[in-house]
């Protein structure tokens, strides 16, 4: 049956996004079977898991409506700490997506060619 068609099953998505178009690129690419790990900050989380109303119990539907089937992990990109888990999690990633600002996570140090070794 079609529904079980899951052609990116095996891969792995490591997700810096936020916000619609990233988020909603990621979610199609885990319907699409692929593992997606999304990134958030620690404490707060996503921007959009406050937006609302609506609310399904206490979460954003916003952000439900574009997260689904994702696993999600808090690092704090600005910490060494957080750095060396985001390369270890690109190390073992197929495929890295993100969508701040061009430049951003090169100031960070984890811009292409900071993970791409």
């Amino acid at each position: 049956p079609v529904s079980e068609v899951r052609p990116l099953e095996g891969t792995r998505i490591l997700d810096l996004t936020r916000v619609l178009a990233g988020p909603f690129a990621t979610m199609i690419l885990g319907d699409l079977g692929a593992e997606v790990i999304k990134v958030e900050r620690p404490g707060s989380g996503d921007d959009t898991r406050t937006w609302g109303p609506p609310f399904v119990g206490t979460e954003s539907a916003y952000f439900l409506s574009v997260n689904r089937s994702k696993k999600s992990i808090a690092v704090d990109l600005k910490h060494s700490e957080g750095a060396k888990v985001i390369y270890d999690l690109a190390a073992a990633s197929d495929v890295l997506i993100e969508n701040y600002i061009p430049g951003k996570l090169d100031e960070m140090g984890l811009g292409y060619k900071d993970v791409h070794r």
